[in-house]
């Protein structure tokens, strides 16, 4: 690697994903007030991918101005259900009533992420994922909740893919990397082309 990489999420399964591709990079969280600024894009009617794509901004451009000359990648997701943002469920009956209102339907992740290098953005992209959810019952969206609160209690729409999660779904459409929150190809990609990664 030719730069630095600052990863600037809390998140394990970005760093985990940046690891096994064999990309160096350490870990800077952003501390940002995530609500209100999602709630302020919201006031202003912003599309879901925007707040998205607003939200890696920041954290990218955050973390970068602390650390000149390394490229920072800044990450969000967001559920789109319905032109309606669900975000991460704050307690077990929250979970279960978001399950509900998407089961028998379909709604989308929206993964954004931002590299910024010197406070100035350099690349961005969101990844679309479209998922149709089964028609799950009352009794098994309760029984999924209480099994897997402590996992999904950190994730957008209750509900994590790459565990018990996967059972409420008929079909998905996408990339599955974005799934787990970062547009992994595409970035891969782009440091490539710049010559951060060997071709």
């Amino acid at each position: 690697m030719s730069h630095t990489i600052v990863l600037a999420s809390g998140s394990a399964i970005r760093s985990a994903l940046l690891t096994q591709a064999g990309v160096p990079h350490r870990v800077e969280p952003a501390r940002i007030d995530e609500d209100m600024v999602r709630d302020s894009l919201l006031a202003e009617q912003a599309r879901p991918r925007d707040v998205a794509d607003t939200l890696a901004e920041l954290k990218a451009r955050k973390i970068s101005e602390k650390n000149p000359g390394a490229l920072v990648l800044g990450c969000d997701q967001v559920l789109d259900h319905d032109g309606e943002i669900l975000s991460k469920p704050r307690t077990p009956d929250d979970a279960v009533t978001q399950l509900r209102s998407m089961r028998s339907g379909r709604h989308m992740l929206l993964s954004a992420a931002v590299v910024c290098e010197d406070g100035k953005p350099l690349w961005r992209h969101i990844g679309q994922v479209r998922l149709h959810m089964r028609d799950a019952s009352d009794a098994y969206i309760r029984g999924y909740v209480d099994r897997n609160w402590d996992s999904i209690r950190h994730a957008v729409g209750a509900y994590k893919l790459e565990e018990e999660g996967v059972r409420l779904f008929t079909r998905i459409e996408g990339d599955y990397f974005n799934v787990l929150g970062l547009p992994l190809l595409e970035l891969l990609s782009w440091l490539t082309l710049r010559g951060d990664l060997e071709k």
